[in-house]
């Protein structure tokens, strides 16, 4: 594990390099989950814990990918499984559970597939058997956020479901007060306002798709308190075209989407021999469309042409009142050039990092005035997973984490985490290889302390990261200075996680 203080400059080149990864180990992590942990110990195997971390990690993921030897098509569509870490005093305990989903339930009882997945999982029997079946499995494996003291394992198509935050135990499907219709889509990627209203709030969202879309956006009381996950925002926009919108970005004033220039045919996957997201093209030729929804609810969204590419992910927005007649929503965003999938017949544990395409974070300046569009490439490596402090959600930022490739050109494993200043372009990156392989890294600020003058500054805190460790088959927490990337400590975990998807932080109750 490896600290390099910088890489090239987008657009200048470097030299070819071999694969830094052997792809054996990268491949090792799809497995099942074997075991369920309360509250074990972590030990350092080097550096020692920050005592000032005072809270929970908590990290979503396929925990369940291959059931009866029926293995699933992508690993997106393995079973949910919630792992928490929490702090306290410079020690760790680790648990984690699977959310007993109504499916994972059943399927646990039938020791057997009895449902398709969104990404091309089918269940045995071929066609035949998959045909006309358009049952989905909530699968609550996308995201775990805590909102007042129920804790959130998240799945766009469908409805949350609720767990312990202690004791990670599933407590059923949870629709917020009444403020869900059970099986309503409900976003994985909800933003929490730091404040920009007086009040900390999640605002979310969620999709109802065809050839004219509605997007419901919704903003919950993240207060602590009582009122914590009270509706307090809620209104509905439509737009001509097939929304396929996997994540958005907040400022004080707007939320922001971009819906991808993509079409869906359904017949593959009525007749059994596709997946819902294998349905999916996008449109050469096409571009997007920035879909700026005020958050007062007042007044008529905006619409502008994005780029050209396919984006899942943004990092941040933010409003620039000095540029323009009427301001610019700067929008920096992971751009790939089409939307990258693994087709049916091909095995995700054998995928060709070749041939799929590269993302890098671009920012785009939207003037609200005359709707004109530049764009600005931040990072040309490839590049995902990526995130703001969390005190500045909506507001510029000057420094951003993500998880990035070894290799400076071309797609390959994540195996190291870069932090990038957006304003000088300087970075510093922290390296898992050759063995090592990186999921999505969590900022964590350092505590407030004192007077506003006494603050700390935006990159004083902490980057926590699971990482799967190739040369012994199992993961670890890794600590970082989010200053620097220095390492912290490294904590083997007495567990085996396949490659995760996203989490999140959750300080101690003050």
């Amino acid at each position: 594990m490896t600290i390099a203080p910088s890489r090239p400059e987008p657009g200048k080149a470097a030299a070819a390099s071999l694969p830094g990864y052997d792809r054996a180990d990268w491949a090792s992590a799809f497995r099942n989950v074997g075991t369920e942990l309360t509250s074990v110990p972590l030990a350092a195997s080097s550096g020692s814990i920050p005592p000032e971390l005072n809270g929970s990690l908590y990290r979503n993921g396929p925990g369940r990918l291959e059931r009866g030897g029926h293995w699933v098509h992508h690993p997106f569509d393995g079973d949910g499984m919630i792992t928490a870490v929490r702090f306290e005093g410079g020690e760790a305990l680790l648990s984690n559970r699977f959310v007993r989903t109504e499916g994972w339930l059943a399927e646990e009882k039938a020791g057997k597939v009895l449902y398709r997945g969104v990404f091309g999982s089918q269940k045995p029997g071929g066609p035949l058997a998959n045909a006309f079946d358009l049952r989905l499995k909530n699968i609550a494996n996308t995201h775990v956020v805590r909102l007042g003291e129920k804790l959130l394992a998240l799945w766009e198509a469908s409805s949350p479901h609720s767990l312990d935050p202690t004791s990670l135990e599933t407590e059923g499907v949870e629709l917020l007060g009444g403020a869900l219709a059970e099986g309503e889509a409900f976003s994985a990627h909800p933003r929490f306002d730091p404040g920009h209203h007086g009040q900390e709030r999640m605002v979310t969202f969620g999709v109802k798709a065809g050839p004219r879309s509605t997007i419901r956006l919704m903003e919950f009381d993240a207060s602590p308190g009582a009122t914590a996950g009270q509706l307090v925002a809620d209104q509905k926009r439509s737009f001509n075209g097939f929304a396929f919108l996997h994540d958005f970005a907040i400022t004080a004033n707007w939320a922001v989407f971009l819906q991808n220039a993509m079409s869906f045919n359904p017949l593959g996957f009525v007749l059994g021999w596709k997946g819902a997201a294998q349905c999916l093209d996008s449109k050469p030729g096409e571009s997007g469309q920035f879909w700026l929804i005020p958050r007062s609810g007042e007044g008529e969204p905006l619409q502008v042409s994005a780029p050209e590419g396919f984006v899942f992910h943004h990092l941040n927005a933010f409003e620039d009142p000095s540029a323009g007649a009427a301001g610019q929503v700067v929008v920096d965003s992971i751009f790939y050039d089409d939307f990258p999938s693994i087709g049916p017949g091909v095995d995700f544990r054998a995928v060709d990092f070749d041939t799929l395409p590269v993302g890098q974070l671009k920012r785009c300046r939207i003037d609200l005035a005359s709707g004109e569009v530049s764009t600005e490439l931040l990072e040309e490596s490839c590049c995902e997973f990526a995130m703001v402090n969390p005190r500045r959600v909506g507001l510029e930022a000057r420094y951003a984490w993500m998880a990035v490739t070894e290799q400076e050109r071309g797609n390959a494993p994540l195996q190291a985490i870069e932090k990038l200043d957006l304003s000088s372009g300087e970075r510093c990156v922290w390296s898992a290889a050759p063995r090592g392989f990186v999921s999505e890294p969590v900022m964590v600020p350092r505590p407030r302390q004192g007077t506003e003058a006494d603050q700390p500054a935006e990159d004083d805190g902490w980057i926590l990261c699971v990482v799967w460790n190739g040369a012994r088959c199992a993961s670890d927490l890794v600590i970082l200075n989010a200053a620097d990337l220095s390492e912290q400590a490294v904590l083997p975990m007495p567990l085996a996680l396949p490659h995760g998807l996203h989490g999140s932080w959750a300080a101690a109750a003050a």
